[in-house]
């Protein structure tokens, strides 16, 4: 499977959302002239509509994505996902809310998991794309490090004829399994009354063919246990995405800055789907000048809990 994906189903918020939303972003907007809010209304609301009698506004369904090749099922309940890694602090505060009743759900199992600052991800270092000072992130197990002396020169001749790996640069393909031990930057959470979840965790770098992300899995209809969240249905599958302003912004900082990896923009991403925050783009606030200090990303996931969608639909 490629990382690819078509249009999902969504549902128009009403002209009541759309206000709220803007006052929030304007009122933002002016907290002094070094702060930074990525997102804007326009992002937020692509359309607009009523539905009689209804007292309070649903957000369109949330895009859905595939699940990629890194994903490990829940088994770390926790708030901060940080471990060891460096990177630019980051609270990422999440809320899902059943997209036609508008009702926040509440305990539903949220997971998310992304790669480090350098593009690695835990549970697959051997594997990942990222690009630090050496480059290349961490080479497998017997990969020799020294160039080889006997490079081709002539152009290749034919088409390969074999099946294409999972996996692969742009995060796409089927499920991998996991080549070590290591967790770091996962993490999943029930959902408070209010349908809220905050993660502590650090801004994601990137990794070749790939935009900066998270990806998430809303689970719905099972319960804890000493072994974590089991039972159930996985029904939202999806990627958060990140305002071009501020990935650049985090360029400037280590270990961003040592980098080697080419970026793919938001644009040129081929998963992310240009919706806005229906696409998982997220609200983003930060100190202008000082990202290094902080940053916060919020956003609203509107899904439906009676639908099935783990990431290998699409």
């Amino acid at each position: 499977m490629t990382e690819t994906q078509g249009p999902a189903h969504k549902k128009d918020m009403t002209r009541r959302r759309m206000i709220l939303t803007g006052g929030a972003v304007v009122a933002a907007a002016g907290v002094g002239a070094g702060f930074v809010a990525t997102a804007s209304a326009d992002e937020e609301t692509k359309s607009s509509g009523s539905r009689p009698g209804e007292g309070e506004a649903c957000y369109r369904l949330t895009s859905e994505t595939t699940e990629g090749p890194y994903y490990i099922d829940a088994d770390k309940i926790r708030k901060d996902i940080t471990e060891d890694r460096e990177g630019i602090p980051m609270t990422l505060r999440l809320k899902v809310i059943d997209s036609d009743t508008c009702k926040p759900l509440k305990r539903a199992a949220v997971d998310i998991w992304h790669c480090d600052a350098l593009g690695i991800y835990s549970g697959y270092e051997s594997m990942s794309q990222g690009g630090g000072p050496g480059g290349g992130g961490t080479p497998p197990s017997g990969t020799p490090t020294d160039a080889p002396t006997d490079i081709p020169t002539d152009a290749p001749t034919g088409q390969p004829t074999g099946t294409p790996p999972s996996g692969g640069p742009g995060g796409g393909g089927g499920h991998s399994e996991p080549t070590d031990d290591e967790r770091y930057l996962r993490g999943t959470q029930l959902t408070d009354q209010h349908g809220y979840v905050e993660f502590k965790t650090v801004f994601p770098g990137w990794y070749q063919g790939r935009a900066v992300h998270i990806h998430t899995k809303v689970h719905v209809g099972g319960k804890m246990t000493d072994a974590g969240y089991e039972g159930g249905h996985t029904c939202h599958t999806g990627q958060f995405f990140f305002a071009e302003s501020a990935v650049l912004d985090s360029a400037k900082a280590e270990p961003y800055s040592t980098s080697t990896t080419p970026r793919t923009t938001l644009t040129e991403d081929t998963i992310y789907d240009q919706s806005g925050v229906t696409g998982g783009l997220l609200k983003l606030s930060y100190r202008k000048g000082r990202m290094a200090r902080g940053v916060t990303g919020s956003i609203t996931m509107g899904v439906d809990p009676d639908e099935t969608h783990d990431g290998t639909d699409l």
